[in-house]
């Protein structure tokens, strides 16, 4: 038999356990009612939208209505500039129609990180894009690339000195109202170097030591990222 007062302790601490710290309830609760802007996700070079499983799930967690979540998927072995960041440019618009709103926020990994960025740049994206986030992206090209560079236009726009690649270089790296966010891992074994991702004028920040792959599924990086986009 439990005495009344060994039962009260226990409720206290039942609820000292269990309950939701105050300073964390307001901020998961303020993060699931702020409006959103819908998010496309662009993944990277020969990969496919299942690779967003974790950030998907974690963007739905926080609030994120599931209609306004999106994941681009294309053939990743064409070009940048002649054919993938058009193409993008009509998914974006089919978006936009489906959702009613202005703008799409949007989170790519890798190669995606080049395609979004020509759309911004040179396809009209500064008017439709508010927050654009870089997942090791290689930004300023990866030297990996040669690798594949033989047989693959997306690989010889990842190269550094491409036409791609000198083109976005060009003058603002981050034109327009867009709020740029790079994240760079010191361990990514796909960008070398390394500070291929960061841009000038973006917020760049680093992942530690995480594989190229693992930004797609580490906490930090997804808690960050979102954070990002509600700002």
């Amino acid at each position: 038999m439990v005495r009344p007062h060994a039962r009260a302790l226990l409720c206290t601490l039942a609820l000292l356990l269990c309950s939701t710290p105050p300073a964390a309830a307001a901020a998961r609760e303020q993060e699931a009612t702020t409006p959103v802007t819908p998010v496309v996700l662009v993944h990277g070079y020969n990969a496919d939208p299942g690779v967003w499983g974790s950030l998907r799930a974690d963007l739905l967690a926080s609030g994120y209505p599931e209609e306004d979540v999106f994941a681009w998927g294309y053939d990743t072995s064409q070009s940048v500039n002649e054919t993938l960041s058009g193409r993008f440019a009509a998914y974006v618009a089919q978006v936009l129609a489906r959702t009613g709103a202005r703008k799409v926020d949007i989170v790519a990994h890798s190669f995606g990180s080049l395609v979004t960025r020509w759309y911004i740049k040179y396809g009209g994206g500064t008017a439709t894009v508010d927050h654009w986030v870089s997942l090791g992206g290689p930004n300023h090209g990866t030297g990996v690339a040669w690798a594949c560079a033989l047989w693959s236009q997306a690989c010889r726009d990842m190269t550094p000195g491409s036409y791609v690649q000198t083109r976005l270089a060009q003058g603002d790296e981050t034109p327009g109202d867009v709020r740029y966010g790079t994240w760079w891992s010191n361990c990514d074994e796909v960008v070398d170097p390394d500070s291929s991702v960061f841009l000038t004028g973006a917020d760049n920040h680093p992942a530690g030591c995480l594989a190229h792959n693992d930004l797609l599924t580490d906490d930090t990086v997804s808690q960050q990222v979102r954070a990002f986009l509600r700002g």
